[in-house]
């Protein structure tokens, strides 16, 4: 089973923070593949800092809820000092859980694949280096690029660039 987390931070240490994230992440399984970490304007209207903003790969040996992947990754933004404040606003660490293999869920606690993916080039960047090439959205059928090119010149450009 393969789990895809997004990662963002803009207080405090961003880089450390995305490090404690994937550290914490490595005990669901191994790291198979980590993007780059990019630096995005902030997304939502809430006036904010920058982030920093990656993505990650973790391999696991054997299937895990996703009721308890939640779980654990709320735990792990508490031990890192996420505070819970307005929606989009600014904090320390944001893990999401973007897809699972083989999993679509649609709950009130939990979306996946993560709703939001098609129109987040600061997920679909770094999403895009460490997924398969022929991966295909479980929902609307379109690939990485299929998506980032319906975002190419929206009226509010975002701002993505590489560390």
């Amino acid at each position: 089973m393969n789990i895809y987390f997004g990662l963002g931070s803009n207080l405090g240490s961003r880089l450390q923070n995305l490090r404690d994230a994937v550290r914490r992440l490595a005990t669901f399984g191994h790291v198979s593949a980590k993007s780059d970490v990019f630096s995005t304007e902030p997304w939502g209207g809430v006036p904010q800092p920058d982030y920093l903003n990656a993505c990650v790969k973790i391999s696991c040996e054997h299937d895990i809820a996703p009721s308890e992947i939640l779980a654990r990754v709320k735990q792990y933004e508490r031990e890192i000092g996420r505070v819970e404040s307005v929606r989009w606003g600014a904090r320390k660490i944001d893990i999401d859980i973007l897809l699972v293999d083989g999993v679509i869920l649609d709950s009130p606690d939990l979306v996946i694949p993560h709703a939001r993916i098609p129109e987040r080039l600061f997920v679909l960047v770094p999403l895009s280096e460490i997924i398969p090439e022929n991966w295909q959205h479980p929902v609307n059928g379109k690939s990485i690029r299929e998506m980032m090119s319906e975002l190419d010149g929206e009226a509010w450009p975002l701002r993505i660039t590489a560390l």
